[in-house]
């Protein structure tokens, strides 16, 4: 990324500055595997000597631990909080991601505004709100979706965090049954999911495999997009040389 391009109007004073980084996110429902291959990815770009942050939602120290709160109640309407979750965006974007992209750095995302787009839309909030609502979010180098079925996703769910609250709809849809409405809402936001990845052109990596194929899958459309990056040994070298010319003055 050189030029900064946004989906809508661009921040005060960011439009301007340039952006040697690379911004790579990882998109896709609870349970498809993003923590697991976002650890692995940091792991892996870093033992090539790339410089990497990463950040996901609800890491803001401005309105993460807030959400998390007003979550625990159970009574959040759609509108307050996904302008709870831009909130917590924006200051992820200015603190997190903007620095490390001027710096020259990976910033690896777990989800970004599509997870919220595709949440907003399965409760009801219209598509072009809530585009307009995130319209300040800058435009991604690449954006990876982890598609997955239903069929595929249940087990996974159900080995590990099992059914939540927000996960399976249960804020907006009506019936008694949880399983059911994970069932229902879940396939709701991969309709969502699969939209925006056509609307958005993402990469689409199939999550039905073992960690080790989506894995291989990951870097190898990851490699491009970073591949004439600057690494710390590039970084250490530049510095090597420069140290005589200076001495020498």
């Amino acid at each position: 990324m050189t030029a900064p391009r946004f989906y809508g109007a661009s921040p005060p004073g960011v439009d301007d500055i340039a952006l040697p980084g690379r911004l790579i996110v990882i998109e896709g429902t609870d349970g498809v595997g993003r923590s697991t291959h976002i650890s692995l990815l940091k792991e892996w770009l870093e033992s090539r000597g790339y410089a990497v942050v990463n950040t996901g939602l609800r890491r803001s120290e401005l309105a993460g631990r807030g959400i998390e709160r007003a979550k625990r109640g159970n009574t959040l309407d759609p509108l307050t909080l996904n302008l709870l979750y831009a909130t917590d965006f924006w200051d992820r974007l200015e603190r997190q991601i903007l620095p490390a992209l001027r710096a020259g750095m990976v910033a690896l995302v777990d989800r970004y505004i599509f997870s919220l787009m595709a949440r907003a839309r399965v409760r009801g909030l219209a598509a072009e709100w809530v585009e307009n609502l995130y319209g300040f979010a800058l435009v991604p180098d690449l954006v990876v979706y982890l598609d997955i079925d239903i069929e595929h996703l249940v087990p996974r769910v159900l080995g590990s965090t099992g059914f939540d609250y927000w996960e399976s709809g249960q804020d907006y849809l009506a019936g008694p049954d949880v399983y059911g409405n994970f069932v229902e809402h879940q396939s709701r936001l991969l309709g969502q999911f699969r939209r925006l990845a056509a609307e958005h052109a993402f990469t689409t990596v199939d999550a039905r495999g073992t960690v080790a194929e989506v894995f291989r899958s990951l870097c190898e459309v990851i490699e491009p997009v970073v591949e004439d990056m600057a690494t710390f040994t590039d970084i250490a070298d530049g510095h090597l040389l420069q140290l005589p010319q200076i001495a020498s003055e």
